[in-house]
């Protein structure tokens, strides 16, 4: 006889005929729906379709199924499998950070599972949703989603978030305090009185500590910044700073990220704005492709294969039921990495 969906006992056999409890895959299969749709009817049902969310019940009650209540604590489902969930697979940023994390993840005889957010907290929210029932753990690496969304995964599952700061979840940054400090330093040094920044998105945590840090330090060397954007963090971005930046000439640019200086650096050699002699360009980062571009970019550096080992071995601290202490987060030193891109500035604007 060809297996029906009403077919299904009300507790599922497993070897030598014993039961054991039907999971949200038995649910799944008998509501002939996905997995993340279970979760969500049970956990959300306002955004289930009512038919559907009805259904998921219907199955649920049909095989006795009783989901874990969301508590202050998470779930311990064991499968030794973490997320790792970034905004943008194609942005070279992310791969010393995936590369140290997977170290740290086969260190612990942990898989890990990449999660493309593609810069929407949308896609994000909806990807994760789909990955949080196969793993322990999730680690979100330069998040689009609010803080109260975040939380929410967080009581779901054991949480570290990178390059962002929650005080009730375990947070890891870089100093972009010190790094936007030592590039404004830098640059003043050279005679530069006009400072241009290119912000990135305006859901990145990182864009704007990196610009209240860049504000600040120009206030401190009594010079003039100012904020342009917000643009997309990618070289094609950089390029749409760059035509606009051209309105206002200033003498130094900093970058919110490399991929975006790459792009202002492109617009300026194609019209014919020398650098560093007429402008002088700063990043942050130090992505494999800084040294590569003419002229080389000078950057903000920060450690980006062992911040994805550090973030790791805390999330499986987590995971083993460490919580944060202190409320403040772990802060990454960063450095400047000088290289061509920067000079003094033009005579004339020292001059004013």
């Amino acid at each position: 006889m060809p297996h029906r969906d009403d077919d299904v006992p009300s507790g599922p056999t497993g070897a030598g005929g014993s039961t054991r409890p039907p999971t949200i895959y038995d649910v799944a299969r008998h509501a002939g729906v996905a997995a993340s749709t279970v979760s969500r009817a049970l956990a959300r049902p306002g955004r289930v379709n009512a038919a559907t969310a009805e259904r998921v019940r219907d199955a649920a009650r049909a095989l006795g199924y009783r989901s874990a209540p969301v508590s202050g604590a998470p779930s311990r489902v064991t499968t030794k499998v973490i997320a790792l969930s970034i905004a943008d697979v194609t942005n070279p940023f992310y791969v010393e950070i995936i590369r140290g994390a997977q170290v740290a993840a086969g260190e612990a005889d942990y898989t890990m599972m990449l999660v493309d957010g593609q810069e929407s907290d949308t896609y994000e929210r909806g990807a994760l949703a789909r990955a949080l029932p196969a793993v322990e753990g999730v680690l979100m690496t330069s998040s689009r989603l609010t803080d109260t969304a975040i939380r929410t995964v967080a009581k779901q599952k054991a949480t570290v978030v990178l390059n962002r700061v929650l005080s009730d979840v375990s947070s890891i940054v870089t100093d972009n305090h010190s790094g936007t400090q030592q590039a404004v330093a830098l640059l003043t040094g050279l005679g530069h009185r006009s400072m241009a920044y290119v912000a990135g998105p305006e859901a990145s945590w990182a864009d704007g500590d990196r610009w209240r840090g860049l504000l600040a330090a120009a206030q401190e060397h009594g010079v003039h910044a100012k904020r342009h954007g917000p643009y997309a963090p990618t070289v094609d971005g950089g390029v749409q700073a760059g035509r606009d930046l051209l309105e206002h000439r200033p003498t130094a640019v900093v970058a919110y990220n490399d991929q975006m200086a790459i792009g202002v650096l492109q617009l300026l050699a194609a019209r014919g704005v020398a650098v560093p002699g007429e402008v002088s360009v700063v990043g942050f980062d130090d992505i494999f492709a800084a040294r590569l571009v003419t002229p080389p970019l000078t950057t903000v550096a920060a450690p980006l294969r062992q911040m994805g080992e550090i973030a790791v071995r805390n999330l499986l601290a987590v995971i083993g039921g460490a919580r944060p202490t202190s409320g403040e987060p772990l802060v990454v030193p960063t450095h400047l990495q000088e290289r061509g891109s920067h000079g003094p500035a033009p005579k004339a604007a020292r001059r004013r």
